[in-house]
């Protein structure tokens, strides 16, 4: 039985050296704030959450109160039908925001489930909005994010709708390494949190497809494969598969 997640007061010193320290800044202190709107804007982000492997962070109709930051940790994204049966719609790294699919209805539409041991940075919705009215660079900031929320949802329906299954495979790679890049990690060489079945399930291809696809981009040498370790050996023919 998963243990129940654990809300942690943090004191303001701390919440800014980790911040700073696992990319969340982009999210919480965003450029162009003073020392003042950054002190304010601290006061609500005061408390985290840690969650086990496997452990729901939030739940498909659940009551919609705050965002969260991923501190540290992963989580898939995971929409149900009628039916039980599960659909991932995403991934989720540090320095990430989860929740804003609740904001137009006040209610979670999925659910968020940690794939790893993680910890995230609660904001509760409304005082942030209460705040963001006051800090026009605070505002800005989270429209660019709500905006780059949409777009990833439409390149993610264009894969689905228009791409070969080694162009999903190649995209989702390449993908990954934008993203870990960005957060200053290498954008070659890192670990898979998800297993194939669950990458499989995001790219809309069967278990045996994946398994395919990795052993044949191995093959071609253009990564290199050892169980969820993962090295790109040639991104420019991986780029070049996407046309």
């Amino acid at each position: 039985m998963p243990l129940q997640s654990i809300p942690i007061k943090v004191s303001l010193a701390n919440l800014k050296a980790t911040c700073s320290s696992c990319s969340l800044h982009e999210l919480c202190l965003p450029m162009g704030l003073g020392m003042d709107d950054t002190a304010r804007l601290d006061s609500i982000m005061n408390s985290r959450r840690r969650l086990r492997r496997g452990e729901y962070l939030y739940r498909a109709g659940d009551h919609f109160q705050s965002l969260y930051a991923i501190r540290n940790g992963f989580f898939k994204i995971v929409e149900s039908n009628a039916e039980g049966e599960e659909k991932i719609i995403g991934f989720y790294m540090l320095g990430e925001l989860m929740g804003m699919d609740a904001i137009s209805t006040d209610q979670h539409q999925y659910h968020a489930v940690a794939l790893e041991d993680s910890t995230v940075c609660e904001i509760p919705f409304n005082e942030l909005e209460r705040l963001s009215s006051h800090l026009p660079a605070l505002q800005h900031h989270f429209h660019r994010l709500m905006s780059r929320e949409i777009m990833e949802e439409e390149r993610h329906m264009l894969m689905l709708g228009g791409m070969k299954a080694e162009q999903r495979l190649a995209a989702f790679l390449l993908g990954l390494s934008q993203r870990f890049a960005k957060r200053g990690y290498s954008p070659t060489h890192f670990y898979l949190r998800m297993t194939r079945e669950e990458i499989g399930n995001y790219l809309g291809l069967t278990l045996e497809t994946v398994s395919r696809l990795f052993s044949k981009f191995q093959k071609d040498g253009l990564i290199s494969v050892q169980h969820k370790d993962i090295e790109i050996k040639d991104s420019a023919t991986l780029k070049k598969l996407l046309g």
